[in-house]
């Protein structure tokens, strides 16, 4: 009698493994092809083309002929701009990646998808200006990718908290390149201005969705970091 009960629990025993085995598979397979899906994103954001079709701001006012020297320091702003677009990019898909919320996951894409215009606009400026876009933008991109990734995985309020900080600063610095630019180049200056309200509302969005303040030594390391990357940035 205590056979067919031996063959019987070996058979349980086998299914429990295949199973498990096949729950392993599938987190695997599941695993691999989210880090393709975020590998791809992040080489379009990198290999990004500018398209000066695009609708954008400041294109129907009239270039003007800028120093040398002015033309140089116009460039580093704007690839100054064009690395933090970069950066957001990175941010928003660490955190949408590590989301555990669905609809969480939805509005970190939207605003990422958003952002593109931002990049784009950057970019044909740049073009404009026969400059080029910064040789740190990998470093960067997988800085910010990782930081949104972990900031994601303690939970929404702190992972929009990083979004709050984040669009805080950019709009800071943004309105340091207004000034600095002014009317002397409209053009840049009207993609800086709509650059600068866009950040303004993505930043109220967090706070609405549930951000909270992040602690001060944590706003000091996001602001130390953003020195290095505009430093940077500007001269190369």
């Amino acid at each position: 009698m205590s056979q067919p009960n031996e063959t019987a629990f070996l058979e349980f025993i086998l299914y429990r493994i295949g199973a498990k085995m096949a729950r392993m598979r599938k987190q695997l397979q599941h695993g691999i092809d989210a880090i393709l899906v975020e590998l791809d994103r992040g080489l379009k954001t990198l290999s990004h083309r500018s398209d000066a079709n695009a609708k954008r701001p400041g294109s129907t006012e009239a270039d003007v002929n800028l120093s040398d020297e002015r033309k140089q320091h116009t460039i580093g702003l704007m690839r100054i701009n064009h690395t933090g677009e970069v950066c957001a990019q990175a941010l928003y898909n660490g955190q949408a990646m590590m989301a555990k919320d669905e609809k969480t996951r939805a509005h970190l894409l939207e605003a990422a998808s958003e952002e593109q215009d931002h990049l784009n606009w950057c970019q044909v400026r740049l073009d404009e200006l026969g400059g080029k876009t910064s040789i740190s933008n990998p470093l960067w991109y997988a800085h910010s990718f990782v930081l949104g990734a972990v900031a994601a995985k303690f939970g929404d309020p702190v992972s929009y908290g990083f979004v709050v900080e984040t669009e805080r600063q950019v709009e800071s610095h943004l309105q340091e390149h207004i000034e600095d630019i002014g009317e002397s180049d409209k053009r840049s200056l009207r993609i800086l201005q709509q650059m600068q309200a866009d950040e303004i509302r993505h930043g109220e969005n967090a706070k609405q969705a549930g951000g909270i303040e992040l602690p001060q030594t944590v706003k000091n390391i996001m602001t130390a970091m953003s020195k290095i990357m505009k430093f940077v940035s500007y001269r190369v």
